[in-house]
């Protein structure tokens, strides 16, 4: 049963701004300095505090809270192992299933969607904003990769095996990106928040976990604004289709530019 709240808005809202700036930080902490112990004290004071205010919000924050705990039992790094991609890829899957299926079945609630056919076309603003991902990407991916020497987290891809797994692993964790962050993290924070407020927590997030795979050295004044893009590109668009999409061909510079940094006589299609 939903809790129905006698406060004004304004004062309910400043309540429950500290549990999901808590959440916020335990991102950063589990993700982006990696403090375990620090990061575990600060997502379990979010949800406490999140239970003395509201019960809806407190089953939101804690499907979030959840997901993140499940995210953090394997390192998020790009090993290309076989045993490392198959654990990876099963905890990224049961992070987003375990919240879905939470939500649906347990809250009675069809909140948490991936909407892939909307019914609309992509107006015409919208392919053009596609091309100026591309260009953009072109333009700071291999400055960022090369020059900050960052491209190094990743594997060297000479090697067929490695390419393919390269290429695969880039794309699948682009994808569970906008499952679990926009679809799942945006979507519940969107329920008791503003929409720019809701962004800007799941950002925090999305761009600590970004860090742990590899985003480093300035990699934030980078992925920080893509997160909050795709929160609002989604908000317009209301199609996962679409923000995958985007992510999707930027990630395929990404890997380019990859390939590129480990063998500058390849792709020289690049600036650097």
């Amino acid at each position: 049963m939903r809790t129905i709240s006698t406060e004004p808005p304004r004062t309910a809202l400043t309540r429950k701004l500290v549990p999901a700036v808590l959440l916020s930080v335990s991102g950063v902490l589990l993700f982006g300095v990696e403090n375990d112990l620090a990061g575990y004290g600060m997502l379990a004071s979010s949800v406490v505090s999140a239970a003395l205010i509201d019960r809806e919000f407190l089953r939101h924050l804690a499907l979030v809270a959840v997901g993140m705990v499940v995210i953090s039992v394997v390192p998020l790094n790009a090993d290309l192992s076989l045993t490392h991609m198959a654990l990876m890829g099963g905890v990224l899957a049961l992070a987003v299933l375990v919240p879905w299926l939470v939500s649906r079945f347990a809250y009675r609630e069809k909140l948490i969607t991936f909407p892939v056919k909307t019914g609309h076309k992509w107006p015409l603003a919208a392919k053009v904003y596609l091309l100026g991902v591309v260009a953009l990407a072109y333009l700071i991916l291999p400055a960022y990769l090369i020059r900050t020497g960052v491209y190094q987290n990743w594997p060297d891809a000479s090697e067929p095996t490695i390419f393919w797994r390269l290429f695969l692993g880039v794309n699948a964790v682009g994808i569970w990106d906008e499952l679990f962050f926009i679809c799942t993290t945006f979507t519940l924070l969107r329920r008791h928040f503003p929409d720019w407020l809701a962004n800007i927590l799941q950002a925090v997030i999305f761009s600590s976990f970004l860090w742990e795979i590899g985003y480093q050295a300035w990699g934030p004044l980078l992925t920080f604004p893509f997160a909050l893009l795709q929160g609002y590109t989604f908000k317009l668009t209301k199609s996962f289709t679409y923000v995958v999409t985007v992510h999707l061909l930027f990630d395929f510079v990404l890997f380019l530019a990859l390939v590129h940094a480990h063998n500058r006589d390849w792709l020289p299609i690049f600036l650097y």
